[in-house]
């Protein structure tokens, strides 16, 4: 087998401290393992799952086919990026999952996302943040109270009357009678109540109409 020295000479034989071998090593022979250095933060992973999507720019990093990066004294790539978004990215190239931890921003994965060009992850982001913004949020109702004073003979035309989502609640009689001709009148005291829901602005979407009486 012919070798050659680093200095250019030729010899025969195994004999030689280094040298470089005139053929290339037979392929398949990458180290399964990679190691990823992520703003000082070392993951450790294999090159099948950075090459989960091919087009990203791990897989290109991995392959060794299109990119050239540096590395650090223990042969993990060195990558200027922030590692507290790259967990999230690395997982989902992992089991295809998004998961986040409750104080992660939505938005800094989605920049880590399109910074390593993961298109399936950017499209999930993307989605779930047009869906919070397509998304009012739930106001608990208000109760509104009115007291509305009667005659016995009025109480039927008012109950019957009322509109606009009023709600008959009490009837108090007040115990006060007028004398109106040949008849005594009994006054009532009638308890009507409506719910009231609060819009995003904050404004009440009460209608214009009162209980009528």
């Amino acid at each position: 087998m012919r070798m050659r020295m680093e200095g250019g000479e030729e010899m025969q034989g195994a004999v030689g401290l280094r040298c470089a071998w005139d053929f290339a090593p037979p392929a398949g022979t990458q180290a399964k393992w990679v190691k990823l250095n992520v703003g000082g933060t070392v993951f450790l992973t294999t090159r099948q799952t950075l090459c989960r999507e091919q087009k990203s720019f791990l897989c290109r990093l991995c392959q060794g086919e299109e990119l050239q990066s540096d590395r650090d004294e223990t042969g993990a790539y060195l990558i200027d990026r922030d590692p507290t978004y790259f967990g999230p990215i690395l997982n989902f190239l992992r089991h295809g999952k998004l998961v986040l931890d409750k104080d992660m921003a939505e938005e800094g994965v989605l920049e880590e996302a399109e910074f390593y060009n993961i298109g399936p992850l950017i499209r999930i982001i993307k989605d779930r943040l047009e869906e919070k913004d397509y998304t009012v949020p739930q106001v608990p109702p208000k109760h509104v109270y009115r007291v509305l004073q009667c005659q016995e003979e009025e109480l039927t035309q008012m109950v019957s009357t009322m509109s606009d989502g009023w709600c008959f609640e009490q009837l108090v009689n007040i115990g006060s009678s007028y004398n109106y001709g040949s008849e005594d009148q009994t006054e009532f005291l009638c308890v009507v109540s409506k719910e009231l829901y609060n819009s995003a602005s904050g404004l009440s979407s009460e209608s214009s109409h009162k209980a009528k009486v």
